[in-house]
């Protein structure tokens, strides 16, 4: 952290000269689909890999953030990276790097490269930390795929105010002739990524035109021009997992893999705070009989998102402790989940400098509809919320730095 610029300007300039200084890692990887959006990136690239590995590939992962453990970001070869391995990865990158100014991500994102390029491996999948164009991660020449998973409205002091603007940095992934999957999109967004697609020879295999996705009867449908396939629902629950599972299976459908790994893709797929209902631990003993779920969405898609799924599970009461950064559009987030929530209770996330006081946090919770209150930390939340009623559904929610605070605390 020493080393970070005192302003983050989104530039590949320190990657380039780090990755130079290192002999060029990227240029030695495993075949690369490298997937940018604003939701949906990790779900979609989790159930990739798990139809990858269904088929018997090796499959390096690089995601972002970290929710428990830094070394969650880098999987080697299908195996999250050992303390030993990161910590040497990590020195030869600081050493490389001489001092010079660069910021975490990239210097980070450089480490998992050299330690991708170093290990056999089938197929290497890269998730963009912001935007595209400029990422780190934004350094292959050719990759096997390019990925673009539904825009919307998310960093604007980085990628640009509007949709088109906002579209334009995710696009910057494409690369001439490499195909693109492109996920459910605003036409505003979809204009724009067409286009350089277009410009750049790049084929595009967009949902609801190459490619349609749906779900009858408990069963996933995914239909495209090689045939229909008929699957089992993805093992992540909620509605916008059956669009996230469509770009995946479009994925592995391009990369030329069969029924057996799409299947696998659905069947196998696990990703932490996705909605993730917890089972056991110190968090789930102090709820009781209520129900504990866990979810990292922060942004008006993923409310919109959330809410849907709380729609779709059995009746019960449902109850938020939301803990947000204020770099989001908290609003945005919590208007949609307004009609559905019982109560709201606001924390502050404790370590994180961008933190929303819990006292902010419930002023814009009541504004968006909620009845809000605010309590010190998640666990006397929980206690409080059972309480009054034993028999609820806990939804803890609003940051994925949230998520991995509880993951922790919850052993």
């Amino acid at each position: 952290m020493s080393l970070h610029p005192k302003i983050i300007d989104l530039t590949l300039d320190r990657v380039w000269r780090l990755l130079a200084a290192l002999g060029n890692p990227e240029r030695r990887l495993p075949p690369v689909i490298h997937i940018a959006g604003t939701n949906g990136k990790g779900s979609t690239q989790a159930m990739i890999r798990a139809g990858l590995e269904g088929a018997g590939r090796r499959v390096h992962a690089y995601t972002s953030p970290h929710l428990a453990r830094f070394h969650e970001r880098i999987r080697l070869a299908g195996e999250i990276i050992d303390e030993a391995a990161l910590s040497a990865v990590l020195d030869r990158c600081e050493a490389a790097n001489a001092g010079a100014p660069i910021t975490y991500f990239e210097i980070t994102t450089v480490a998992a490269l050299l330690a991708f390029a170093e290990t056999p491996a089938d197929f290497t999948l890269l998730e963009v930390g912001l935007g595209g164009r400029l990422d780190a991660t934004n350094v292959i020449d050719r990759p096997a795929l390019s990925i673009i998973t539904p825009v919307s409205i998310d960093h604007t002091q980085f990628l640009g105010e509007t949709l088109p603007e906002i579209a334009a940095e995710k696009a910057g992934i494409i690369k001439p002739g490499v195909p693109v999957i492109v996920g459910l999109q605003e036409d505003a967004a979809l204009e724009v990524i067409e286009a350089r697609a277009a410009r750049l020879g790049a084929p595009v295999l967009a949902r609801g035109q190459q490619w349609q996705v749906w779900s009858e009867r408990d069963r996933l449908v995914f239909q495209d021009e090689a045939g229909l396939l008929d699957l089992p629902l993805p093992a992540l629950p909620g509605p916008h997992q059956i669009e996230n599972a469509g770009m995946a299976l479009a994925a592995l459908r391009a990369l030329g893999f069969g029924e057996a790994a799409c299947e696998a893709a659905m069947r196998d797929v696990t990703w932490p705070a996705r909605m993730q209902r917890l089972k056991e631990g110190p968090l789930v003993k102090a709820a009781g009989r209520a129900e504990l779920w866990l979810d990292g969405g922060h942004n008006p898609a993923a409310g919109a998102a959330l809410a849907r799924l709380i729609e779709t599970l059995p009746a019960r009461p449902t109850h938020l402790v939301c803990g947000m950064l204020n770099t989001k559009d908290a609003a945005g987030f919590l208007r949609p989940l307004a009609p559905l929530a019982a109560s709201l209770m606001a924390v502050t996330i404790p370590g994180e400098a961008a933190t929303l006081p819990a006292e902010e946090t419930a002023r814009i919770a009541a504004g968006a509809g909620h009845a809000a209150r605010i309590a010190p930390d998640v666990e006397t939340a929980i206690r409080e919320i059972v309480a009054q009623e034993p028999g609820a559904r806990i939804l803890i929610c609003g940051s994925l730095y949230l998520a991995g605070q509880v993951l922790r605390a919850n052993g």
